[in-house]
């Protein structure tokens, strides 16, 4: 039974020129033979796979095949069968992707013929890591947030987790420097760097806020809006509280990096606040309250 190219490379008859090279690709590097040195059939399979990527990626060479099936070999669509037009000097479409992905096995051709291409050996080395600082504001690290970073043409878009601190490191696999002669790409690395808050002291995952209190609430308790990194809640403050006093609101802190439904504390320190420019009248109630203490 003639084999349909479309169903060798596993894509559709509307695939477009990226998604049939980018399938070749994938497929070349899994069933390449030197890649697969104990199966016995994976140079077939390879066979198959360039022989399909020759026509499908000629133009001319598709629009025959789509009219007249394998026959199309008959009207003038020649398929070569082989790895690559010309074997020696890799002057062919298939060569460039193969070099590109396997640098030529060792200095061996990519074609799997046992010819040089006339590049010199190397072996193959890992591309080299990146590291990239993003600036986030802490209201962003609370809820986790996400950054575009341009790769060349690409602008790749990252997810910063909730709970990231300063120094947290934000992978993108395969991001990195690229290897060379088949060498695997290197990682890309953000670099998190959280920007001061003019509210909140964040000390790991606890935060530390001040809450303006004035002196008659201080001296006879009350109730006081209290800002957290959602909703606002109400403090209770007990009479005669004094200024710098901290009261702990559990689990209103930073959620915990990359753990579920945990969370740091809130820490309102208390700023007794005192009226200024005070009346005659109103300084002389003072002092007959100061006088009675």
């Amino acid at each position: 039974m003639a084999r349909n190219y479309y169903d060798t490379l596993g894509v559709n008859k509307n695939a477009s020129d990226k998604d049939i090279k980018q399938a070749y690709r994938r497929l070349a590097k899994q069933y390449h033979p030197d890649a697969n040195p104990d199966d016995s059939t994976a140079e077939a399979k390879f066979k198959e796979i360039n022989e399909a990527y020759e026509t499908l990626s000629d133009p001319d060479k598709r629009a025959q095949y789509d009219r007249f099936g394998s026959a199309y070999q008959q009207f003038g669509g020649r398929n070569s069968g082989s790895y690559y037009t010309n074997v020696d000097t890799g002057e062919s479409p298939l060569n460039d992707i193969l070099e590109s992905i396997f640098g030529g096995f060792n200095g061996r051709s990519s074609g799997f013929s046992g010819h040089q291409t006339g590049r010199t050996r190397q072996q193959a080395t890992n591309g080299s890591d990146l590291e990239q600082t993003v600036r986030i504001t802490l209201q962003e690290a609370y809820e986790g947030t996400t950054r575009l970073v341009s790769k060349g043409s690409r602008r790749v878009k990252v997810a910063i987790p909730a709970g990231a601190d300063n120094g947290t490191r934000v992978r993108l696999a395969g991001e990195g420097q690229p290897g060379v002669m088949g060498g695997l790409p290197g990682d890309l690395y953000l670099v998190v760097e959280v920007e001061p808050d003019d509210q909140f002291e964040r000390q790991g995952n606890d935060l530390m806020t001040d809450v303006r209190v004035d002196m008659f609430t201080a001296m006879l308790g009350g109730k006081m809006p209290v800002p957290t990194m959602g909703r606002p809640i109400v403090l209770t403050i007990p009479p005669g509280t004094q200024s710098g006093r901290k009261f702990r609101i559990s689990g209103r802190g930073m959620p915990t990096l990359r753990k579920q439904d945990s969370y740091g504390d809130l820490y309102a320190r208390i700023m007794v606040t005192v009226p200024e420019n005070l009346t005659p009248e109103q300084r002389e109630l003072v002092e007959k309250l100061r006088s009675k203490l």
